[in-house]
């Protein structure tokens, strides 16, 4: 197996993957943060609005709690898709520069 000097790492490149990586992960942390505090603080200050009832033995609280669990799942799905597309594919480029050199 080849050694890789650091030296032969595409500096531009792999910044730029870090600055793109670091933004994806901030957004969406920020996302499912203001989802679940914001539950919280509903649940917390007005549990008046989750109370009311949607249906003969429901409360609106719990299809909004399954909502919050939701988002975390799609969320997780938004970063595991974007790692496997665009993320994967650059360091695979930086990777294979690097073997280059």
């Amino acid at each position: 197996m080849p050694t890789i000097s650091i030296n032969s790492l595409d500096q531009a490149r792999f910044q730029d993957l870090i600055k793109r990586k670091r933004s994806i992960s901030v957004t969406l942390t920020a996302l499912m943060l203001a989802i679940y505090f914001g539950f919280i603080l509903i649940l917390a200050f007005r549990k008046d609005l989750l109370a009311v009832k949607v249906g003969e033995h429901l409360t609106l609280g719990v299809p909004v709690g399954l909502a919050v669990i939701l988002s975390a799942c799609v969320l997780t799905g938004v970063y595991v898709s974007w790692a496997n597309k665009a993320y994967d594919d650059a360091v695979a480029g930086i990777v294979g520069n690097m073997k280059e050199k």
